[in-house]
């Protein structure tokens, strides 16, 4: 084996520039791929992550509905129960029943679920709808309350954060972070007072100690944040009141079956996190597939490269193989030796690939990416997983070999004789 890697880099070495070629092909390729993979997935987590991250892997809450059955439909106006064959009565514009869109239970649901071992984390929200009072214009708001130490531990708060402390929110009493969109029409600053009206008509004065930027516009021109007990006190409900609680889970994955195990057990409506952002898991399975369907049309393309250049040094070598041949060597080591050509050239491209495709991540990753929309962002993503460079390594080295096995399969069925006398 020895002897034979002996004569494989003697022949790179007497076509040199064409063997630089052929590994340089790899090189760019595998270069490529992995650049283009971490780019692309840096992207999916960041658009994921300005929704994902502020969702909970599981949502409880109280739908209002329909009743699903009136009164009138139970009994006739003669007494004819409509179970017993009586005239059906056609009602329209049925109205939901007249209950609050509070949880029932929900402290006793948390103290359940935090002793679940499958869930990482319980809080409690409280959702309410207002109205901003600026001068003689009123816009549309949402104060969503919260556990703010909880939120900041597991929702990612401080990341969307852009001015403020996320501790003057949790301690403050009637204290306020507006969405940044907001805050700009309000042209709010730190400190201000700012009117709120609720749906009931009170009205209370609350002070801005932050500002909140997810990214998406409509968004923020709508979404606030309070702590819990502040909402409670300016919707005038007690402490127990909650309109959604929000569970956090060890496993991702374990959302959808422990939603409809949540709906069963509690008789609340549950959503999951993969049902409730599809669209964005469909956005993000389309980017990779592209993602990967590039790079492996680039290790392809190298992969007809090296064909193409062992292909030609056969045929400028017949008279070496015939030699060889001739001196001893069979066909299964003529083989060998330009399958060591091919494995040689796919190694050294791949190993200046990995440096190559770092080099360009980190270069990437040190680009301003300056934008109003995501102030806390300042360099464009990139992602360093490893399984990228292993990826590449491995389908190049698979690529490298099977370009190189026909040319050296058809090198050694060359019948020495024939060469011979020909020349």
């Amino acid at each position: 084996m020895r002897l034979l890697i002996d004569i494989a880099v003697t022949l790179l070495r007497a076509k040199l520039r064409q063997s630089i070629i052929a590994a340089v092909g790899v090189m760019f390729s595998i270069a490529m791929f992995v650049t283009l993979l971490g780019f692309m997935n840096g992207l999916n987590q960041l658009l994921d992550g300005l929704i994902l991250n502020r969702t909970p892997h599981v949502r409880l809450y109280n739908e209002l509905k329909v009743s699903d059955q009136q009164p009138i439909d139970l009994v006739h106006s003669s007494g004819t129960p409509i179970s017993d064959g009586g005239p059906y009565n056609i009602i329209r514009s049925v109205k939901p029943k007249d209950e609050l869109p509070r949880l029932r239970n929900a402290q006793a649901i948390m103290d359940v679920l935090a002793k679940d071992e499958r869930v990482l984390a319980v809080s409690p929200k409280l959702v309410a709808q207002v109205l901003f009072n600026v001068g003689t214009t009123d816009l549309t708001g949402q104060i969503n309350g919260i556990d703010v130490l909880k939120e900041v531990r597991y929702y990612m708060f401080t990341d969307y954060l852009v001015q403020g402390e996320p501790y003057d929110l949790a301690t403050g009493n009637n204290t306020i972070v507006l969405g940044k969109g907001l805050a700009d029409l309000m042209e709010a600053r730190i400190g201000d007072l700012v009117q709120v009206t609720t749906a009931t008509g009170d009205r209370s004065m609350l002070r801005v100690v932050g500002f909140f930027q997810t990214g998406i516009a409509d968004y923020d021109k709508v979404q606030c944040y309070a702590n819990i007990k502040t909402v409670q006190k300016l919707l005038a409900r007690p402490g127990s009141y909650y309109t959604d609680i929000n569970v956090k889970l060890h496993d991702l994955a374990l959302a959808p079956a422990m939603a409809k195990e949540m709906t069963a057990r509690f008789g609340v409506q549950a959503v999951d996190i993969q049902t409730a952002n599809a669209q964005f898991e469909t956005g993000s399975d389309v980017r990779n597939i592209i993602s990967y369907a590039v790079g492996i049309v680039l290790l392809i393309v190298a992969g007809f490269g090296i064909y193409n250049i062992l292909n030609m040094m056969i045929y400028e070598k017949l008279d070496a193989i015939a030699i060889l041949k001739a001196t001893g060597f069979n066909g299964s080591d003529v083989q060998r030796i330009f399958l060591l050509l091919s494995i040689i050239i796919g190694v050294v491209g791949g190993l200046g690939g990995l440096i190559g495709g770092f080099a360009l991540q980190k270069l990437i990753d040190h680009v301003p990416f300056v934008t109003e929309a995501l102030p806390t962002i300042t360099t464009y993503p990139i992602d360093y997983s490893l399984q990228y460079y292993i990826i590449a390594v491995t389908f190049a080295l698979l690529t490298t070999w099977v370009a190189g096995w026909f040319p050296a399969r058809k090198a050694s069925q060359v019948d020495p004789v024939e060469i011979i006398r020909g020349k």
